[in-house]
């Protein structure tokens, strides 16, 4: 991991782990192809819920619509496990391009940052 990425990843976990009150957080990774998103109760150490665009029943798309569905599909799985609000863990991403998209489509879906 480059240097840059490991600094920024480090800031923003900080950041999020010092304003947690008891929810948890949704953290992304992002491939070349793929993005994923976990639900984390840290107190707990369990994780709530996942999503990925490797999943079976996800059907061939492009990028930035992968993300919109896996957002969308973070969220329904996030609120049929009881948890409507969360921390947003970007890690080491900007909040650009396909990981806006993720967020965007959670938060359309009814979890709320």
């Amino acid at each position: 991991m480059i240097l840059k990425d490991l600094k920024r990843k480090s800031r923003v976990r900080f950041k999020v782990k010092k304003v947690n009150r008891g929810r948890p957080r949704l953290t992304v990774f992002r491939s070349a192809k793929n993005i994923y998103a976990q639900v984390i109760d840290d107190n707990k150490r369990v994780t709530l819920a996942s999503a990925s665009s490797i999943e079976k029943n996800v059907e061939k798309k492009s990028k930035k619509e992968l993300s919109e569905y896996v957002g969308s599909l973070i969220a329904e799985r996030c609120i049929k496990k009881g948890c409507k609000e969360v921390y947003f863990d970007r890690g080491k991403y900007k909040y650009h391009g396909r990981v806006k998209q993720l967020a965007e489509s959670a938060k359309k879906g009814g979890l709320k940052f």
